[in-house]
């Protein structure tokens, strides 16, 4: 498939699943609205009809990882596999992770691969996108929810974040709040962003390529990007064993979202998709077509 202007690829001939035919997956490469090339893959949906489950329809899954994951790591896949029992799933690498161009930014500059991504997902024909994004990748999708409003385009005169929204919206293992380092994995990932061989060890031990610069400004943090999610469905799950963030992260990020986010306290679970198993994952999937009414 051909690139197009940034932030856009050729429109596929490519629908979402029939009862009849499943399209082939695809790969490409996406241009961000500041010019970084995301390698990106689409799922189609495995569901065939069953009147005894709810329509699946239209909706495609749109997966934000983990630092230092990327599209072809085996976490993403299963949590990929896994999705397109409900839907179609668009996977992709951030910036500085695996093939994509770029240098990882820790969460900032995410949301316009985030933003590429979904709309690659619409250009596909699907009408609903829900945003699933795992740790530093559940941030991604909270701010990205904030930022990226069905309305933006015509309120804020910013064209580019056309069809770029999310109609729902999951975070798991978040943060709350930035520059945590009350857990010794958080101390070290801090080393890992901020020390010149830190970023060795990223780049030759993890494939990660990180930016050496401190964010400015510092970005929305998750916990001030929840309320303006609203009325778009929130679902936040965390482990109960999460060992990078303790529970008041995801209390924090519930009480932020009030009546319109739902928090999922999961027993013996520990981090992002490493920790994610199949029961859990096929619930979430099932909340997520549930949203669609």
């Amino acid at each position: 498939m051909s690139n197009g202007p940034a932030g856009h690829v050729a429109r596929s001939t490519v629908r979402p699943h029939s009862e009849t035919t499943r399209p082939t997956p695809l790969r490409t490469f996406l241009h961000t609205d500041d010019g970084v090339t995301i390698d990106s893959v689409y799922d189609p949906s495995a569901v065939v009809y069953d009147a005894s489950r709810p329509p699946v329809g239209d909706l495609v899954f749109v997966v934000a990882h983990g630092f230092t994951g990327d599209v072809d790591r085996p976490h993403v896949r299963r949590v990929a596999e896994a999705f397109t029992r409900h839907g179609a799933v668009v996977t992709f690498s951030f910036r500085g992770h695996g093939a994509s161009g770029g240098r990882s930014t820790v969460g900032d500059r995410e949301v316009l691969d985030l933003a590429a991504a979904v709309r690659w997902a619409r250009e596909l024909g699907h009408a609903r996108v829900a945003t699933v994004g795992f740790s530093m990748g559940g941030s991604v999708v909270l701010r990205h929810a904030a930022l990226y409003r069905p309305d933006a385009s015509e309120r804020e005169g910013r064209a580019r974040r056309a069809g770029a929204h999310s109609d729902t919206v999951v975070s798991v293992s978040a943060p709350a709040r930035w520059y945590y380092r009350g857990t010794a994995p958080m101390r070290k990932l801090h080393w890992l962003v901020t020390r010149p061989e830190g970023r060795l060890v990223g780049r030759y031990g993890f494939r990660t390529r990180i930016h050496h610069r401190d964010w400015n400004p510092v970005p929305l943090s998750p916990v001030e990007a929840v309320p303006r999610i609203a009325p778009t469905p929130l679902l936040i799950v965390h482990g109960d064993r999460d060992g990078y963030f303790p529970l008041d992260h995801p209390r924090m990020l519930a009480e932020a979202a009030g009546d319109h986010g739902e928090l999922w306290l999961e027993p013996g679970m520990g981090h992002a998709e490493h920790a994610a198993g199949e029961a859990l994952l096929a619930r979430i999937g099932d909340w997520a077509v549930a949203q669609g009414g």
